[in-house]
């Protein structure tokens, strides 16, 4: 179905692949992993054809059908049921044309052909595959230019799913799902009977869905059997007979490099010494291990204060102070406190988390704080908000005017 040929791109004058080869069987449903910035999504875009790689070769069945859904977020006035059901390309244009067609047989062929794909069925399916992603009915007939990124992004996925690609590219689909759209994603993916490669940082989704992983770092691809799990395991034992390995070579160079410092200048033992400084050259330098170096994140260690750090009684909350999102809220949070907060799109954890941000006032109830309290929010639509002219550096310095060059 797919065979990448010893690829190399390079972006602004940095390898990103570098002599990356695999080959993907038809029906099979592989798992893309590596660090950020490893190259992930330009190889999802080589393969679909969007860039060009410098030299190599991509490989694809010559009628397959292909589908990217990327980071990028579909657009239009269409409503989101239109633009699934138009990812169908062969029902859109036989539906067209059969209502132009005049000569008999054609509309007979055509009639033939939409039997044939259930193209009466489409309706039901992507309605399902909606439902399936979190759209209710009212949704579905929505407009995507009235829907946030977010939601058309899961428009976009829908599409692609109710067009059954025969080679499917999926750049990190659960982004913008909650927990019951991602959980209905992995079961749909688990049965996808096409060939799938998904690239992605869940690894629940990748141990439910993928039959091999595709592990890209230093610009090349390593192939592994089976989900995220199995290659970790493997991996770990990879990297435990590379260090054994590295260890053993350093051993060796020490005792050889120790034999020639003793002995190089006595006569009865000079041929060995030589001998052995010889065997040293050709040994060259141990490999670098492959486990990458993980980023390191320090975070200052917060004052203590006295608790509860929030306390909310029978706290409502909202925008239209007539319907509150929240009602009758009681919670309260001390320093040791992890929390998740789980539930459906639209059942109001936004809507929490500004209110505990600050970033929304209780229209009743009460909401008490800690003194010196200082509440960090990171916000869905962040990313969207910041300016794509400043590098991340710029960003920080705005932020921490005062700090060093090197802390930020």
């Amino acid at each position: 179905m797919l065979h990448v040929e010893d690829v190399r791109y390079r972006a602004g004058g940095r390898p990103v692949l570098d002599g990356a080869r695999f080959s993907l069987a038809e029906g099979h449903r592989a798992a893309l992993v590596g660090r950020n910035g490893s190259g992930k999504t330009t190889l999802l875009r080589l393969i679909a054809g969007e860039i060009e790689c410098d030299s190599g070769a991509i490989r694809r069945a010559r009628t397959a059908r292909l589908a990217l859904v990327g980071q990028a977020a579909p657009s239009g006035g269409r409503s989101v049921r239109e633009t699934v059901l138009a990812a169908d390309a062969e029902r859109a244009r036989l539906l067209a044309e059969a209502e132009t067609a005049r000569d008999g047989a054609r509309l007979a062929a055509i009639h033939a052909r939409l039997g044939d794909i259930a193209a009466h069925a489409a309706p039901a399916r992507a309605a399902a595959i909606l439902r399936g992603l979190g759209f209710d009915a009212r949704a579905q007939d929505a407009p995507l230019d009235s829907l946030s990124g977010g939601w058309r992004a899961r428009a976009g996925l829908a599409a692609a799913l109710f067009a059954r690609p025969d080679l499917l590219l999926l750049d990190e689909p659960t982004n913008h799902l909650d927990l019951e759209a991602s959980l209905w994603l992995a079961a749909f993916l688990a049965r996808w009977p096409r060939t799938l490669l998904l690239c992605s940082h869940d690894r629940a989704l990748i141990d439910r869905v993928a039959t091999e992983t595709l592990h890209l770092a230093d610009g090349r691809v390593r192939f592994h059997r089976g989900g995220w799990t199995a290659f970790a395991r493997a991996r770990r034992e990879q990297l435990a007979r590379d260090a054994a390995a590295r260890e053993r070579m350093e051993a060796s160079r020490r005792r050889m490099r120790a034999f020639v410092d003793r002995f190089r200048y006595q006569a009865s033992k000079a041929r060995q010494a030589q001998s052995r400084l010889k065997a040293l050259e050709k040994m060259g330098d141990p490999p670098p291990p492959l486990a990458e170096a993980p980023p390191r994140l320090e975070f200052p260690e917060p004052a203590p204060l006295a608790p509860p750090l929030l306390a909310l009684e029978g706290v409502a909350a909202g925008y239209d102070p007539a319907r509150p999102v929240l009602r009758g809220l009681d919670l309260r949070l001390d320093m040791d406190d992890r929390i998740a907060v789980l539930g459906a799109n639209g059942n109001g954890k936004t809507t929490l988390l500004r209110l505990l941000a600050g970033r929304l006032a209780p229209s009743a109830g009460a909401l008490r704080r800690a003194p010196r309290l200082s509440v960090g929010y990171f916000a869905q639509d962040r990313a969207e908000a910041l300016d794509s002219r400043r590098s991340a550096v710029e960003h920080v310095a705005a932020l921490w005017p005062d700090a060093t060059e090197t802390a930020r």
